[in-house]
C-alpha cells in the first residue's frame, strides 16, 4: 500500500473568512484521518488573502488537537524566514504535545513577495545559508550534548523527522546529500520533476534514519461523481493561479463552468502546464490519472491537495481519492 496524505493550504474561499478556512481545515483533518490518510500537512504562505496557514505551527497545533492518530506536519516551513532555533522550539513543542505524530518539511523559498519577505526578516540573503540552517535545526532535535550552550526546550530529544521540499534540482541534491526524504512540489511546479527524482535517487547517501531514498509526489485532485463536476471544481484553482501570476491574488474564487472562455490562450497554457500533475473528474478518471503518475514516477508516498471552493465538495473529493488510492494499493500488493 502506498501511503497517501493531505496537503492543505487552508484556502479562504471567496465569500468566506480566515476563521472559516481554519475550521474547515480541522474538519477536513478529522475526515482524512477516518479515510486512512497518513499525514496532514499545511504550508507557510504570507500576505496571501486566500490562504490561512501563515502561522503554520499554530495551525498545526489546532489540527493536531482535532485529531487522534494522523501525522501532522509542515509542507512546508520556509526556513529562510526563520531562525532554526525558533522552528525547533515550535515543532519541538508540537512533538512534545503530540508524540510521534509530527513532521517538518523545509523549503528554501520565502513563500511570499520580496516586500513581505523584508517584513519577515532583516535580510534576503538567508537562502544561501539553507543547508547550514537545516543541519543546525536537526541538531536541536537530538539529545543535547554535555555542556551544549544552546538548546531547544521543548525540542531536544524529539527527533522530529525532517523532509526537504523543492521544485528544482537544488532540493533534490540537498536531500540526497543529507540522507533525508524528499517531497517535490509537482502540484504547481512540475517542470523539473522527472530529473529531480532521478538526481535524488541516483545520488542518495544513506542515513541512519533513512537508509533508502524516500520520495513523495504531490498531486492535485479534483474528484467528483462525474468528469464534468470535477472539471468545474478545478476551475477555482485555475482562476486562483491566473490571479496569482497576474499580480492579483485573492480568496479562492467560486467555480465557473466556462473557465477556458474567460482566459486568453497564453494564460490557459501557463495554467495547464503548472497544474499538469493533476487527477480530475470521476472516480474512474481520477484512478486512471493517479495510476499513470504512480507508474511513471514510482513514489514511496503520494500527497494530495485540492483547492476546492465548497467545503463539502472538497471533503467528497478527498473521500473519492482515498478510495482510489486504496484500490491502487490493493492491486499493487496483489501483483507483488
Amino acid at each position: 500500500m502506498i501511503p497517501y496524505s493531505v496537503l492543505d493550504l487552508s484556502p479562504i474561499p471567496e465569500g468566506g473568512t480566515a476563521a472559516d478556512a481554519l475550521h474547515n481545515s480541522g474538519d477536513l483533518a478529522r475526515h482524512a484521518e477516518a479515510l486512512g490518510y497518513t499525514r496532514y500537512w499545511m504550508a507557510e504562505h504570507h500576505n496571501m488573502t486566500g490562504i490561512a496557514s501563515a502561522a503554520t505551527a499554530v495551525a498545526l497545533g489546532y489540527v493536531a488537537g482535532q485529531t487522534q492518530t494522523i501525522r501532522v506536519g509542515a509542507g512546508g516551513v520556509m526556513l529562510p524566514n526563520h531562525a532554526p532555533l525558533v522552528i525547533a522550539e515550535q515543532f519541538g513543542t508540537l512533538a512534545t504535545l503530540y508524540p510521534d505524530r509530527v513532521d517538518l518539511g523545509l523549503g528554501r523559498a520565502p513563500g511570499t513577495d520580496q516586500m513581505t519577505a523584508r517584513a519577515l526578516r532583516r535580510s534576503l540573503d538567508n537562502s544561501d545559508n539553507f543547508p547550514q540552517d537545516v543541519m543546525e535545526l536537526m541538531v536541536y532535535f537530538e539529545e543535547a550534548e554535555p555542556n551544549q550552550r544552546i538548546r531547544a526546550v521543548p525540542g531536544e530529544g524529539t527527533r522530529v523527522p525532517v523532509w526537504i521540499l523543492g521544485s528544482s534540482l537544488y532540493g533534490a541534491q540537498l536531500a540526497a546529500h543529507l540522507g533525508l526524504p524528499y517531497a517535490f512540489a509537482s502540484h504547481f511546479a512540475p517542470g523539473a520533476l522527472a530529473q529531480a527524482v532521478e538526481v535524488y535517487r541516483d545520488s542518495y547517501r544513506p542515513s541512519e534514519r533513512w537508509p533508502e531514498p524516500h520520495f513523495m509526489l504531490a498531486v492535485n485532485v479534483f474528484a467528483a461523481d462525474s468528469d464534468e463536476e470535477g472539471r468545474v471544481l478545478k476551475s477555482s484553482m485555475q482562476q486562483a493561479f491566473v490571479n496569482l501570476r497576474t499580480g492579483m491574488p485573492g480568496p479562492l474564487p467560486r467555480p465557473v463552468d466556462d473557465f477556458e472562455a474567460r482566459v486568453d490562450p497564453m494564460a490557459k497554457s501557463m495554467v495547464d502546464q503548472a497544474l499538469s500533475v493533476s487527477a480530475t473528474g470521476s472516480p474512474a478518471s481520477v484512478a486512471a490519472s493517479l495510476s499513470t503518475l504512480i507508474d511513471t514516477y514510482r513514489p514511496d508516498e503520494v500527497i494530495l491537495t485540492g483547492q476546492i471552493h465548497d467545503h463539502a465538495a472538497r471533503k467528497r473529493s478527498f473521500e473519492i481519492a482515498a478510495g482510489v488510492m486504496q484500490e491502487i494499493g490493493a492491486r499493487r500488493d496483489a501483483a507483488e
